[in-house]
């Protein structure tokens, strides 16, 4: 690809891709091709697309609205998808759908997704936005997804913000061979893993590297007392 012939918009999305993402070695080239596919300037705030493609989480504003949550750092979000090493018939869970974005980049790699946002807004927010770049193997349910979802097993998980333990339910939900990408620890340290069913009854965890993001949102907790 010739960048310097490259639209302004395409060359910025090019070397988001060189200078951002392939540095976190994002490496595999169907991964790479996804991130040229899915435009991902579609899936942020109108107000805040000219930051889409640079290296920081993006707030996500909904109709002037603070959701409180953000967009993860492309490299981030690459790293995720790579990481996870989806074929062609897997399923997956993600806990945290945001903007749609990181649900876009797997559905593209995999068969069907499910994404679990707790947040109507996000939800609805995200829905749209799937909709709109014709993503149609994406399934958006609200509802809180930190401990786990229903009771269908998944060929991998993605949970998209930062958990103090990985709920032992939630990794139950992975079929045998499945894979999922979790990060856990608190802020200045947090480690993201990933974990495979290998058996029934056990499992294999592998540190892949060191971040930090958001805590994953669960249901609120009232802290008034009688």
């Amino acid at each position: 690809m010739n960048a310097t012939t490259l639209p302004d918009v395409e060359q910025a999305r090019f070397n988001m891709v060189e200078q951002q993402i392939r540095p976190w070695n994002v490496l595999d080239t169907k991964v790479l091709d996804v991130l040229f596919a899915v435009r991902r300037e579609q899936y942020v705030p109108i107000a805040l697309r000219a930051l889409a493609f640079s290296d920081l989480e993006i707030p996500l504003q909904i109709n002037g609205v603070d959701t409180c949550e953000t967009m993860l750092a492309p490299k981030l979000e690459a790293r995720f998808a790579q990481d996870l090493q989806l074929q062609p018939t897997d399923c997956v869970l993600e806990i945290g759908t945001g903007s749609g974005y990181q649900a876009a980049l797997l559905a593209h790699l995999a068969r069907q997704v499910t994404s679990v946002e707790i947040d109507s807004r996000l939800a609805a927010f995200a829905q749209q936005n799937l909709q709109r770049n014709g993503v149609n193997n994406v399934k958006v349910e609200i509802g809180d997804g930190s401990r786990s979802w229903g009771s269908t097993e998944y060929d991998a998980i993605l949970v998209t913000g930062s958990v103090p333990t990985v709920p032992d339910a939630l990794k139950y939900q992975l079929r045998v061979g499945g894979r999922m990408i979790v990060v856990t620890g608190e802020a200045p340290i947090m480690t993201a893993w990933r974990i495979t069913r290998t058996t029934a009854a056990s499992f294999e965890t592998e540190g892949l590297f060191e971040t930090v993001i958001k805590p994953l949102r669960g249901p609120s907790v009232s802290h008034f007392k009688f």
